[in-house]
């Protein structure tokens, strides 16, 4: 998914399991409400970056990655495909981080320096990794699983055995009504509802899945023993959720498309918009209250 500069709703960077920390970036998104943008920080004995965030949000993003982490200690940035909303900072971070090696695909770094003409990565700082494929990060091996969905050809989210977290990269997002860190403190039927819209909308090809592969897949994932399950767009899911948000998107293939906004609606939003900036304002001053010794 990518995305465009707006302005953001602040929101903190928050543990989801030992050693492991979400980054959130917080966008509005009407009509649908709030839309994470979020990566991961894993401060183990060799830091691994999960993403770097969105180039909107870098100087935030930055500090708020050097506050869990030193760069200089950073050994690994480990970019899931190279959409702005993921590689918006990469330059910047593999700058400051001059003990890190990148690890990604052939694919990601050719797409990437096409699309990044001032980027060049030496090669001896770059690892690539195929889909199924492990590397051991010091204290802990982490292996490369592709999501159920993604919208790049390059995608591969991440599992981590010793903490039982997956990032899920763009599957399991869902659109919030509010800052809100753990699904289960969502309504349940909105973060329902939201997950079933996020995961049509960034991927329209659901209407064309065959739906018997998906279900092998999903059931693939799935079998990894997921306990902990953040993602780039949604709050965090975990225990007996994860498995309901599988089931979610085991539905989504026999869903139809989501209709988003079209150009009516943009121009309803312009006219509201336009009325609320021509509205009158009350400037009349308000009449100081009695303090309570003045009021006895």
């Amino acid at each position: 998914m990518t995305t465009t500069a707006l302005p953001n709703v602040r929101v903190e960077p928050y543990l989801v399991a030992a050693d492991t920390h979400v980054i959130p970036q917080l966008v509005p998104a009407p009509p649908i409400g709030l839309v994470y943008i979020n990566s991961l920080v894993i401060t183990g004995s060799e830091p691994i970056l999960v993403d770097t965030g969105a180039p909107s949000n870098r100087e935030q993003w930055l500090a708020d990655a050097w506050n869990i982490v030193d760069p200089a200690d950073v050994r690994w940035v480990f970019l899931t495909h190279d959409d702005h909303d993921h590689a918006g900072n990469l330059r910047q971070v593999m700058d400051a981080c001059p003990n890190a090696t990148l690890v990604t695909t052939w694919f990601s770094m050719a797409r990437y320096g096409i699309d990044c003409e001032d980027f060049w990565m030496p090669f001896d700082r770059v690892r690539w990794i195929r889909d199924g494929e492990s590397f051991s990060a010091g204290d802990r091996t982490l292996a490369a699983v592709r999501p159920p969905f993604f919208d790049n050809p390059t995608t591969r989210g991440l599992f981590d055995a010793s903490t039982r977290t997956y990032w899920g990269v763009d599957s399991f997002g869902a659109n919030v009504p509010h800052p809100v860190e753990d699904a289960v403190d969502m309504d349940h039927e909105a973060w329902r509802d939201g997950v079933l819209l996020v995961n049509r909308l960034n991927h329209p090809w659901h209407l064309w899945l065959d739906e018997g592969k998906f279900g092998d897949y999903l059931r693939h994932v799935q079998s990894l023993g997921i306990e902990v399950l953040p993602s780039c767009h949604g709050p965090t899911i975990y225990g007996p959720m994860v498995d309901e948000a599988f089931q979610l998107l085991s539905e989504v293939p026999s869903m139809p498309q989501w209709e988003e906004p079209g150009q009516a609606d943009l121009e309803a939003m312009l006219a509201a918009a336009g009325a609320m900036a021509t509205a009158p304002v009350d400037t009349a001053p308000v009449p100081a209250q009695p303090s309570p010794t003045q009021a006895s």
